[in-house]
């Protein structure tokens, strides 16, 4: 984890005071459904609680390195540590338990609170997509494809598609947090030999997580999979938004562009720069996100029961992917926010080309007047590369073809060429996006 890209609330729940602390909950509550079982004594499973409920302090964590220094086992360290805070009675803690079960457990715990964190960055996201999308509704703008200008579009609908895509990847985060809240309490290759299935339904419920049916002795990375994927989904529909707004920026369109603060520098050589360096960076930090996805993937493949391959891996991706969506999440939510956009510009390139958007409704109407559509997608066609190549006007070029006008008279030509035309079903999206047109 980089500061520079990380948010503390989602950076602490990767901090060793907070593993620690999940540590300890799952042995004390496992150590509490022990006593219910009467398996160990209700005085011991009291004292655990009592006793090793402390702050996981810097000098706590220094001691667990140090005892893991020489043991070179990270659960033993950390039980080795919570025996010296329990004394006698720390005999009863980790019975019939295994390594996994508090490692993937823990894991479970905190893959949950990071999707907690990221889910609420989404709501942001959404709510800043909703207001602009409704504040630019109806400002037409030219629409794209293959980064050539096809025919108009509105602002809005930009902002009202990237909100559908959001709406989605909110449910694909939520199905992941479902997916990856399973406890594992089963022992040594998940056969519950030395632990009542019991422990394990306790602890889940305590935690706020469900029992894991089949868990060998780990969890099955099949969900750990899903939830890195959906994190590399929702990655992309962020670094989608960005290059959106980064080719808006661009000086030939300057339809849009990121919010410049005053004091501001874009260029330590060109003083006239702004660049748009938040987009770029959010490109950037969607990569690494998505970088992810493979090793997690690769990780659903272990030896019989268990090995620890995925270990190392998820050691890093865990905080790596969390902590850098958290932080690109919410600088999109800013930049959206702040937008600024230039209906001017979006005019001026709208009447850039003389006309030539137009063109599907010349060619449709054509076919409606009796021209096959072959020959009017001849007659369109060798009017438009006059404007591509001479700079002229579609209109005035359609109306001295005398194939195009002897179907459509000059007045019914001009009415073609009406913006509202492309325009009028916005409402209707908006309303299957947002359940309401205004």
């Amino acid at each position: 984890m980089i500061p520079r890209y990380s948010r503390p609330q989602m950076a602490a729940i990767w901090e060793p005071a907070n593993k620690f602390r999940i540590w300890f909950e799952i042995e004390a509550h496992a150590c509490d459904a022990l006593a219910d079982r009467g398996v160990i004594p209700a005085d011991a499973a009291r004292a655990v609680w009592e006793r090793g409920q402390k702050p996981y302090t810097a000098e706590r964590i220094a001691r667990i390195d140090a005892i893991e220094a020489e043991t070179r086992h990270d659960v033993i360290a950390f039980l080795t540590e919570l025996a010296e805070q329990v004394g006698a009675e720390a005999r009863f803690i980790h019975q019939g338990m295994t390594s996994s079960d508090v490692l993937d457990t823990c894991l479970a715990v905190q893959l949950t609170q990071a999707a907690d964190l990221l889910i609420e960055d989404i709501d942001k996201v959404l709510a800043a997509l909703e207001r602009r999308a409704f504040e630019t509704r109806d400002l037409a703008c030219m629409g794209r494809s293959h980064g050539i200008h096809a025919e108009p579009t509105t602002m809005g609908l930009k902002f009202a598609s990237f909100h559908a895509e959001f709406q989605r990847n909110r449910a694909r985060l939520v199905a992941a947090r479902a997916e990856i809240a399973t406890c594992a309490i089963s022992g040594a290759v998940g056969t519950f030999a030395n632990i009542d299935p019991y422990v394990e339904e306790w602890v889940a419920a305590k935690l706020g997580l469900t029992p894991e049916p089949v868990s060998t002795q780990v969890i099955p990375r099949d969900r750990h999979a899903q939830f890195f994927a959906s994190l590399g989904v929702v990655a992309s529909s962020v670094e989608r938004l960005a290059t959106e707004i980064r080719h808006l920026q661009r000086t030939e369109v300057r339809e849009a562009e990121e919010y410049f603060a005053a004091g501001q520098k874009g260029s330590s050589a060109m003083p006239h720069k702004r660049n748009p360096i938040l987009t770029e960076n959010l490109t950037g930090l969607a990569r690494i996100v998505r970088s992810a996805v493979v090793p997690a993937l690769e990780n659903v493949v272990l030896w019989h029961e268990r090995d620890i391959s995925h270990s190392s891996v998820e050691r890093m991706i865990g905080p790596d992917s969390t902590v850098t969506l958290d932080f690109a999440l919410a600088r999109l939510a800013g930049v959206v926010d702040k937008l600024v956009i230039h209906p001017d510009a979006c005019a001026r390139n709208l009447d850039q080309l003389g006309g030539l958007v137009f063109s599907q409704r010349v060619l449709l109407a054509l076919t409606q007047a009796g021209m096959s559509r072959e020959d009017a997608y001849k007659a369109v066609q060798r009017n438009a590369m006059k404007v591509w190549d001479e700079n002229r006007s579609f209109l005035d070029l359609l109306k001295s073809d005398a194939d195009v006008s002897s179907h459509l008279p000059a007045a019914q030509l001009e009415a073609l060429f009406d913006l509202g035309y492309h325009t009028k079903n916005v409402g209707a999206i908006f309303k299957r996006v947002f359940g309401r047109e205004q």
